[in-house]
């Protein structure tokens, strides 16, 4: 446990920061899955929908603790997937 009183703020804002991020991976993660549910199902507006979001949550998230090539191979990844399930490019 922290003893002085930099450590104890510096503790407060380390669990500060650990939820938000959190908050923001658990977002990604559910957006993928819902994307990845709706390419499953053929269903392509809704995938595009998902898409969007994925897309969203992945740039968010690049701004503080995914680093930016990952986030742009991330979203490679997933668009790749809409490209090779509906044929169409998107861009």
């Amino acid at each position: 446990m922290p003893v002085t009183k930099s450590a104890k703020r510096a503790l407060k804002k380390a669990l500060r920061n650990w939820y938000f991020n959190e908050r923001r991976r658990r977002e990604i993660k559910i957006a993928v899955k819902n994307f990845l549910k709706a390419v499953k199902e053929k269903k392509k507006e809704e995938a595009k929908k998902y898409l969007a979001l994925v897309y969203k949550s992945i740039d968010k998230g690049a701004k503080r603790f995914i680093h930016k090539n990952k986030a742009a191979r991330l979203k490679a990844k997933y668009a790749k997937i809409f490209n090779q399930t509906f044929g169409e490019n998107k861009n």
